[in-house]
């Protein structure tokens, strides 16, 4: 293939993409860069196993730690387990990318995104999505694209195109759009309360400029000489949908508009699927053709029928605006919520209910020296000190398969409710606590991911954390049947299953903290997208309603088996003399005081117990070992040991100084034992403190005014 090299810029910012270079036996490879990021994007195709009823699409995100000249880590030196940016960044170009494939396509297909430069300044994920659409054109795949993804930040009050971290870091957003000749496509956002319009215009913004990515893509492709290649639908015989539709469809309308219960309803279709269907085929000739076509796909029976109910609810939301529960296309399904459900030695907790969806979430508190370390990857965050971790088993859902480790669905949606959390903590100086939630999903039925930010945000503050605003959310569906659509509030399971959007929606009543939109359909334009996200927000603030309702601010008091934090800065000159040599030092007062002790390479000290009076014994050894003197200060100190040239005195917790003899009075000493014993009480003056910090006391000298002084000073 000829080499091509394009670039496209934003307000001087360049993407360029070269193709032909790299990885010529891919069915499609490009590489695109940004600054000194670099993204290897490649997609091949196999041919479609036997059986398949789905589009075996799997999407994979590689980091090299080369890209960022590290080595890894651990015992292989190589990289092992891909942390969790690497999943999340693997979901990000699936989300948009799937649904641009046609419904029919089954052969496998795999596209791998490779990381391989990166600089501190240029996120990659963004890059690897609108890599993703060029590799599956340039592999001649049946595409509903191109498709190409931008990030949005604000800074002030400026909208930017692909922000840097730090950026990103200092701004009020960080939000990718995604989209495709159609409209947009996947929206993921984080944001700092803002109000509706902002994100609609922020939205609106990406979409233009992935537009422009979306056109270069097309000049590209022409270059090469490549069409766009969609596809046409193999033929199907609609002899068993036509014997289904028959006997079932009736019966399917009935039960849709009848059944509220999703247990009922879905028990009633599946003896409808087995009655009306199931048995009807059987009954018939071997040699007849609804017979034959049933008996020549075994999955073909059930894929039909399900094909028969999702036509016929998308018909009775369009047509008549009732939902299969009875519901209005606005209306919140039943929600109720508790706090403390849990004992007090998990440190806080909450259950929410919504309609048949059911979590329960567990906070809890840690010290610094909890945080996740982030360090072994290309990014630059180096912990986290908030972690939202979310359980989906099997039985939510009433089914039965072996519990693994979290797959990326369990990943992903424990990122969004972090994501939507995040912005309401409160700050670490003011809150020096590592937080932990885990959120248990205990039954589903539709938007476990918005009640896990509302059971997540009760928990928090059961567990006294001073989030400055609570948080709630809510999904939000869509049916679209040609220029018909219709904007589904609070979706459940079915809805979701068989509708064209999932569109998620957090934040407090002051504005919007995340969203993330997933579509099934190739784009929705902009004015619908807004119109979701404005319905969204008075379900949001229903929900948020019943949330205050049950615990309108966070508790004054922590669970009594929260560790209690102190902190103090220390300069960080005195770190190593804190922890002493070979960790002697700080091992000591832990021992002494039962304290766990946290310093941080700035000098900020963390001091955790459960016991306040070992907490203040344990700051304040380090604060006097830390202290430092100035010839003249006077302290009242404490005899420790004696030697035949004077008396070492502990004027602070862990520092000593020594009074030599001649200044123990102001007349002849002959033995120390004649003026001082060990375990009394003296007040000393610092004479000086020599060039090996050594420290040297005096008892001559001091008046009265100093002393009492000294002596309040202790007193406090």
């Amino acid at each position: 293939m000829v080499e091509i090299d394009k670039s496209i810029s934003f307000d001087g910012r360049d993407i360029r993409l070269k193709i032909g270079l790299l990885a010529p036996q891919a069915g499609g490879a490009v590489l695109i860069q940004s600054g000194d990021t670099s993204v290897l994007v490649t997609a091949t195709r196999a041919q479609g196993r036997e059986g398949v009823d789905f589009l075996p699409l799997l999407v994979d995100y590689e980091e090299r730690l080369y890209a960022g000249g590290k080595i890894p880590g651990g015992f292989l030196r190589r990289e092992g387990r891909p942390p969790e940016k690497v999943t999340l960044t693997c979901r990000l170009i699936d989300r948009p990318l799937r649904p641009l494939f046609p419904s029919w396509l089954r052969d496998d297909i795999q596209v791998v995104a490779t990381t391989l430069s990166m600089d501190e300044e240029v996120p990659p994920d963004v890059l690897a999505v609108t890599g993703a659409s060029v590799a599956v054109l340039l592999a001649r795949l049946p595409f509903y694209g191109p498709m190409a993804a931008v990030r949005v930040g604000l800074v002030g009050d400026d909208f930017i195109i692909n922000p840097t971290y730090s950026e990103i870091k200092s701004g009020e957003l960080d939000l990718v759009v995604a989209g495709s000749p159609d409209g947009v496509i996947m929206v993921e956002a984080g944001a700092n309360q803002l109000p509706e319009q902002d994100i609609i215009e922020a939205i609106d913004f990406g979409y233009e400029a992935a537009s422009d990515l979306i056109q270069a893509q097309r000049e590209i492709m022409a270059e090469l000489g490549i069409e766009l290649v969609t596809g046409e639908e193999p033929p199907t015989d609609p002899t068993l949908e036509n014997f289904i539709r028959d006997r079932a469809e009736a019966p399917i309308k009935l039960i849709l508009s009848q059944f509220a219960d999703k247990t009922v309803r879905d028990d009633t279709l599946d003896e409808i699927k087995a009655t009306a269907v199931v048995a009807a085929i059987a009954e018939l000739p071997e040699d007849d053709p609804v017979r034959v076509a049933a008996e020549a796909d075994g999955k073909a029976i059930g894929n039909v029928f399900k094909d028969v109910t999702k036509k016929l609810m998308r018909r009775q939301i369009i047509e008549e605006g009732v939902r299969v529960d009875g519901r209005k296309l606005d209306e919140v399904r039943p929600v109720s919520c508790r706090v403390g459900v849990l004992p007090s030695r998990v440190h806080g907790s909450a259950l929410f209910n919504r309609g048949l969806t059911q979590v329960l979430s567990a906070a809890t508190l840690g010290t610094p020296g909890d945080a996740q370390d982030l360090g072994d990857d290309l990014h630059p965050q180096d912990e986290k000190r908030y972690l939202h971790h979310y359980n989906f088993p099997p039985f939510s859902v009433g089914e039965t398969k072996p519990l693994r480790s979290p797959g990326r669905r369990e990943i992903g949606h424990g990122a969004l409710a972090e994501r939507a959390i995040v912005p309401v903590l409160p700050p670490q100086v003011e809150f020096p606590y590592v937080i932990r939630v885990v959120s248990e999903v205990l039954s589903s039925n539709g938007s476990t991911s918005m009640g896990s930010v509302c059971a997540s945000t009760l928990a928090l503050m059961d567990a006294g954390v001073p989030i400055t605003q609570p948080v709630s959310g809510a999904a939000m569906g869509l049916i679209k049947e040609g220029d018909e659509v219709r904007i589904l509030t609070d979706i459940q399971g079915i809805e979701d299953f068989l509708g064209d959007m999932d569109f998620k929606v957090a934040g407090t009543d002051s504005g919007i903290t995340a969203l993330q939109m997933d579509m099934k359909i190739s784009g929705l334009p902009l004015n619908i997208v807004a119109d979701a996200i404005r319905q969204a927000k008075p379900a949001r603030l229903h929900i948020l309603g019943k949330m205050l309702a049950t615990i309108d601010k966070p508790r004054k008091e922590m669970s009594p088996f929260a560790p209690r934090l102190l902190t103090l800065k220390i300069d960080p000159e005195f770190i190593g003399l804190v922890i002493g040599p070979g960790g002697k030092t700080i091992k000591g007062i832990t021992e002494e005081t039962g304290v766990k002790i946290d310093i941080s390479d700035d000098g900020t000290v963390t001091i955790a117990g459960n016991d306040g009076e070992r907490a203040a014994r344990a700051y304040n050894i380090i604060q006097g070992m830390t202290r430092k003197l100035n010839a003249g200060d006077v302290y009242v100190g404490r005899v420790t040991r004696i030697i035949p040239i004077g008396a070492f005195v502990e004027i602070l917790p862990g520092k000593e100084g020594m009074i030599h003899i001649s200044q123990l009075a102001d007349y002849r000493v002959g033995k120390v034992e004649d003026e001082l014993a060990v375990a009394d009480e003296v007040i000393v003056k610092v004479r000086e403190i020599d060039n090996k910090g050594r420290i040297n006391l005096t008892r001559l000298n001091i008046h009265p005014d100093e002393a009492a002084a000294a002596r309040e000073a202790m007193n406090k």
